[in-house]
Order: C-alpha cells, then structure tokens, then sequence
C-alpha cells in the first residue's frame, strides 16, 4: 500500500472504482482518446506476440482491437476491480482468445520472461509507476515491449487552481512528471524507454458536467494526505465559483497533458527483495478463467 503524500490511496480508489464500473462507459472520452491513439502506434513496431496484457483493462475496450491486431495472440485483460472484469467479460464473451482477470498490477501472476506485449492505458495515474515498471520489466520476455499512457501533472490544473484560492489542501493527487517516469522506467530494468507528450482539451458546459464525469469514472480526489472531512457547504461555494469564473462562451475547458511512452523488455529485471515469486503459467491462467469466475478483489494489496 502507498503511503507517500499526493499519491493514490489504492484501497479508496478501488472503492471508487467499483462504485464507477456501471458508469464508467459512458464517462471514459478522456481514456477512449488515449487508447485510440495508443493502439494507433502499434502498427508501428514489428511484432508478433502471442502473450499480450491488456494492463488495468478496466471494462475491456481495448481487448478486442488488441485481439483483431494480433490474430495469433491470447489477450489477457488484467483488472484489479473485479466489477470492471466481470463487464469485460460481457464485452469479450464471444472472443475466446480474450482472458480477463482479476490481480494486481503492482504483483502480476505471471512468470518471468513469458509476455511479448503489456499494453496499459491510464493505469498509472492510481499505482506506484515503479513497482508497475519493475513488474513489467520481470514479465516481458527479451525484446517485449511495454506501451503505455499516463497523465502528467498539468492534468487538471485549472482545477488545482481554482482550489488554490480556496485552501492549501490536496485536491488532486499527484501525477508524475515525463522525465521522471523515464528515469523509473530505466532503474526499473526496461531498455530504451520513449516518453512523449500530448495536450488534450476538454470542455464541460459547467462544473456540474466536470464533477460528474470525474464521479462517473472514478477519477475523484484519492491522493493521500487528503482531507478526512467532508468539504463544508462554503468551502465547495467558493471552489465552484472560481472555477466557473474561468468559463466562456464555449464551456468550461479543462486540461489534460497526456504521456505516451514505451520500454523494451531487457532480459535483466531489476533486483527485488526476497527472491522471485512463484509465477503461474499464462496457460493454466486461461484454462481456470474458462471453467470459473475471477478471483475476489477485496484486499486491493493482494
């Protein structure tokens, strides 16, 4: 479990999550654009896998485009919530070659060296990056690829602003900074990590449609060091109000600066306390997915 200041609180977000996984479809332009784009660059690389994670899968969207890109390959659609993974089984039914699980992706249940393409789209924002780095480093075979998106820390300024002016509590919770994860990806043990940026604008007709976009796929405030209150009736006036004096005749805009980046499996993880774990075999994953339900997901750290 996280403990640094401004850092997701993984257990609140995976309470929020759960609440959000029958709204989220509808609420997800934000992660619809960066898979969209993500999946685009594919086609760019020569590869061939036949083991791919669809990492933080949240209710499976890319897991069929995945699996129409890569018609050889099993697609294994990882969530840590399993309301979000009981939806990607919907969506995924009639494609046998689609696996969705429950687990962790701070502790993937896979063997060393046994996937040939982890493929996260806005998992960061509610892990520790390190710990998904190292295990993605470990699971990748040599030459495996890790292509990912993130939010950098000018997602939400207006935001941040506009409580700013209220208080000096924490809001929002921290996101990491491109060079940073560039630095993580490669103490991480993965090669020739790649970060780019784009800026995405998104425009609300007032704070009430922000606020309930964010609710609606759980992207509300769970950074540790929040406050333990609930916000008073004068404090969320004055948050409102600030915010809405940035609106103009188009909406309300709100930032988003999003990251793109991609590492190789090096076929040198980097060193972890206490020895290797006992990995379980992509196949034997698959086989129990098929004859039952996922695992539970109530100890987020399990």
């Amino acid at each position: 479990m996280q403990t640094a200041y401004g850092l997701p609180d993984r257990r609140a977000a995976l309470i929020r999550l759960r609440r959000a996984s029958a709204t989220f479809d509808a609420a997800d332009a934000v992660h619809s654009e960066a898979r969209a784009r993500l999946l685009a660059r594919l086609p760019l690389f020569k590869l061939n896998p036949l083991r791919i994670i669809d990492l933080g899968a949240a209710t499976g969207k890319a897991s069929p485009k995945l699996a129409a890109l890569y018609p050889d390959a099993w697609i294994l659609a990882m969530d840590l919530c399993r309301q979000m993974t009981a939806r990607t089984k919907a969506r995924c039914r009639p494609l046998e070659r689609v696996a969705p699980i429950t687990a962790d992706a701070e502790r993937m249940p896979f063997r060393r060296g046994s996937i040939d393409l982890v493929f996260a789209n806005l998992l960061l924002p509610w892990c520790d990056p390190g710990e998904v780095f190292r295990e993605a480093a470990r699971v990748l075979r040599d030459g495996g690829l890790l292509l990912f998106t993130t939010v950098g820390p000018d997602t939400l300024a207006e935001v941040r602003e506009a409580w700013s002016e209220v208080d000096n509590g924490l809001h929002v919770h921290g996101f990491a900074d491109m060079h940073d994860l560039g630095d993580l990806a490669s103490r991480s043990g993965l090669a020739e990590p790649v970060l780019d940026i784009d800026r995405l604008t998104v425009t609300y007709p007032d704070v009430d449609g922000l606020v309930s976009d964010l609710r609606a796929c759980g992207a509300t405030n769970v950074a540790h060091g929040r406050r333990s209150q609930l916000t008073g009736r004068s404090r969320w006036r004055a948050f409102r109000e600030r915010l809405e004096s940035q609106r103009t005749a188009a909406g309300l805009s709100i930032s988003v600066e999003l990251i793109f980046g991609q590492a190789w499996g090096a076929g040198r993880p980097a060193a972890r306390g206490g020895g290797d774990r006992v990995g379980i075999p992509v196949d034997e994953i698959t086989r129990r997915h098929r004859n039952r339900g996922s695992t539970d997901d109530e100890n987020p750290a399990a």
